[in-house]
């Protein structure tokens, strides 16, 4: 080993490792100089990341120390509070403003029901023992972070701590600000979820959310503990089998000895990652899982779900059922003459919305879907990207399973829409099927029985809210890439406009279509409706600024401004009934063309990562998951042919009414499909820069921070 500036350097000995001369002597020693070079690099890399690791132990260890202090006061405040003959504590008991590294607590819930049996004198002089020790912890000269703190004239510390829990929700938001009011303003009489000890507030909620948060991070402090174990076994079966197959190549005998080398390397001879996951097991049993071992390793090791070959089944039945519904389908429309001028009106404007939205669904569904699967091949960790549990998480088999039982369903209900209205049922009360279809889809995604993926119905309504009320909520991947969705999704919600105007208005019982058709409201509601998915990603872009100061969020945010603005050039075009001698024509044509390639450069070099001047394959990126470059050149013209499918909707084709309705349908359908393969290539990238960082676990961060105080 030759000790270098910052790191040991291997280099083998041939004269070791083999006893004699011979001619392939320089291919041997060019094979060892490269198996020397990646030894070095796991060893530094494994050196690095063990430092970082056991430095971030250290620090959770103290902050969950001072936890620890904080919840044991807490609840010998309780306990005298509920105390009928308890002295007043607010007055008695030092300040203890300043927290630092506490000492070693056994605190448990078991400890409150200890207390009840004390008498209130022995409660009130542990508490005052408890504080007293905090305040002399004070005086020490390092806080919890390592850092040196500065002391007063009086001995105290000049350096406190506080808790910050990150206002990442408007409720955390509104309560950080009301904390902070009444902890600055308000001297009196602290509300419930405060405790006064001496002249500062203590508030429960944050020190619950602390806990919270401090469990998350030693849940992740253990998954990077079990990827670096991983890490070493895995480079270690790697090296005995290249040292194996060159023994056997070669009909040498140098593996032995070389093996010898590579154990002794700190990657495979510390032991510190073992002794730390045993820590950490210990810690988060005791603290965390109430000493029920089989709780927390339910925190700390999530067994993925396994995959069900029923699952398949199903998809492959409700496949079927779909297919053969589809056919019924369509025989009964053509024999029931369904699309003729007499009934064409009605069956357009009235039930058509509602089944295109669950058709436009479904096909979202299939190719996120699709999606899964192919991340999965590729070894995509989408579940970290998006921040899923992997036993928990959608596997491509459940979307499949879900967008066939969907569209079994709507097709079914179609069939039966047409047998009803082909029996001479009234039209009023067939014609409210698709309303009771719509009621049936929204109670089930809201029903809260544990029944068909309600971790995923759940999920998907947070990030809807998150969207929703952007730019309040701070956005992660998973929501702005769920905006994006509903970007190319903006066709159905102007679906379910005509639906619910359809059946709110009572059309279904008058068939008066032209109140929707013409209505000022319906048109206003339009430009809505169109504008908010694009609203929405604005604003989000508009919180990522704000919270990372980097000026491609604004450029981002600059890109959907100039989709909304296409957007109602176009609606306004469309409601002039495509006057191609109006002003607006040419306000479409720029606005859209503007917009078209400010999103293909987005796309291309920002979300894919693509178009790189000096790339070692022309034009793409250096590291590329799919072998075949060809596929990326094909997709890059097949996202710029669907980006101008806008061009459609300008031109209008001389077709009646149904034919542009099922056009319209095929353009949307189209969006969907180039959303579903932007997907694919905009998690590709994300992959490729969390492994290039060497990000495979989520900061998280820690609640109590060090502050200045007047001391």
């Amino acid at each position: 080993m030759e000790d270098g500036e910052d790191q040991e350097v291997y280099e083998t000995d041939l004269s070791q490792l083999f006893s004699q001369e011979d001619e392939v002597k320089l291919h041997v020693r060019i094979f060892f100089e490269k198996l020397d070079e990646e030894h070095n690099k796991i060893n530094q890399f494994y050196k690095e990341r063990e430092s970082e690791v056991v430095e971030k132990a250290e620090i959770l260890n103290k902050q969950l120390q001072i936890l620890v202090d904080y919840k044991q006061v807490l609840s010998h405040l309780r306990l005298q509070k509920n105390s009928p003959s308890s002295p007043n504590f607010g007055s008695s008991p030092p300040s203890w403003s300043s927290v630092s590294p506490p000492r070693s607590s056994n605190y448990s819930e078991s400890s409150i029901e200890l207390a009840e049996n004390l008498s209130h004198d022995q409660m009130y002089s542990e508490t005052e023992e408890v504080i007293a020790a905090l305040d002399q912890r004070n005086s020490s000269t390092r806080n919890y972070s390592g850092t040196k703190t500065k002391l007063t004239k009086q001995g105290k510390p000049k350096m406190g701590v506080k808790i910050d829990i990150p206002a990442e929700t408007p409720t955390r938001a509104i309560a950080a600000l009301t904390s902070s009011l009444w902890e600055d303003l308000v001297k009196i009489s602290p509300k419930k979820e405060y405790c006064r000890t001496g002249d500062q507030l203590i508030n429960r909620k944050k020190v619950q959310s602390a806990e919270k948060m401090i469990r998350g991070a030693y849940v992740e402090l253990y998954r990077v503990l079990g990827l670096l174990k991983a890490y070493s076994s895995m480079n270690m079966m790697a090296f005995t089998k290249i040292l194996k197959k060159f023994d056997k190549v070669s009909n040498q005998h140098a593996s032995a000895n070389y093996l010898q080398a590579v154990k002794a390397s700190p990657f495979i001879s510390s032991d510190k990652v073992v002794k730390l996951m045993d820590e950490v097991e210990s810690i988060f049993i005791k603290h965390f899982a109430s000493n029920d071992r089989k709780k927390a390793m339910k925190f700390l090791r999530p067994q993925q779900k396994k995959a069900s070959h029923m699952i398949t089944f199903f998809v492959g039945l409700f496949t079927g059922c779909f297919v053969s519904l589809f056919t019924i389908y369509a025989i009964l429309a053509h024999l029931s003459r369904m699309f003729s001028p007499p009934t064409e009106i009605a069956y357009m404007d009235g039930v058509y919305p509602v089944f295109s939205v669950f058709a436009l669904l479904s096909l979202h569904l299939f190719m996120y879907g699709c999606n899964l699967f192919m991340w999965k091949s590729k070894r995509i960790n989408y579940n970290f990207i998006f921040g899923f549990s992997p036993n928990t998480s959608l596997k491509y088999r459940d979307a499949f399973l879900i967008c066939t039982t969907l569209m079994t369903i709507v097709v079914g209900a179609m069939v039966v829409h047409l047998l009803l209205r082909a029996s001479g049922v009234s039209p009023g009360q067939v014609d409210a099927i698709p309303a009771i279809l719509l009621l049936f889809s929204l109670a089930l995604l809201i029903c809260p029985l544990d029944i068909f993926y309600r971790t995923t119905r759940y999920c998907f309504i947070r990030v809807i809210r998150n969207i929703f009320f952007s730019p309040f909520y701070k956005v992660v991947l998973v929501d702005f890439f769920m905006a994006d969705q509903l970007t190319s999704q903006i066709p159905l919600l102007r679906q379910m406009e005509s639906a619910a105007c359809y059946f709110l208005e009572g059309n279904f019982r008058t068939h008066h279509y032209e109140t929707c058709r013409n209505g000022r409201l319906f048109k206003d509601l339009s430009y809505v409706i169109s504008f908010m998915p694009y609203y929405w990603r604005a604003m989000q872009c508009a919180r990522r600024w704000f919270d990372s100061n980097d000026v491609d969020h604004l450029a981002n945010m600059g890109k959907y401004v100039s989709a909304m603005v296409a957007a109602g050039a176009r609606l306004t075009y469309d409601h002039k009934n495509h006057d191609h001698h109006s002003i607006w024509f040419p306000v479409v044509i720029v606005t859209s063309v503007v917009a078209t390639v400010y999103q293909c450069y987005w796309d291309f070099v920002k979300d894919w990562g693509l178009l790189k001047q000096n790339s070692k394959n022309l034009w793409l990126r250096d590291d590329l998951i799919l072998k075949n470059k060809n596929i990326y050149y094909v997709s890059i013209a097949l996202n710029v042919v669907l980006r101008v499918a806008w061009v459609e909707s300008v031109l209008k084709l001389n077709v009646n009414d149904v034919q542009q309705r099922l056009l319209d349908f095929v353009l949307a359908s189209l969006e969907v499909i180039r959303r579903g393969h932007w997907n694919f290539y905009r998690l590709e990238n994300e992959h490729l820069n969390n492994v290039g960082n060497y990000r495979a676990v989520k900061e998280v961060p820690l609640p109590f921070h060090e502050m200045d105080s007047d001391g």
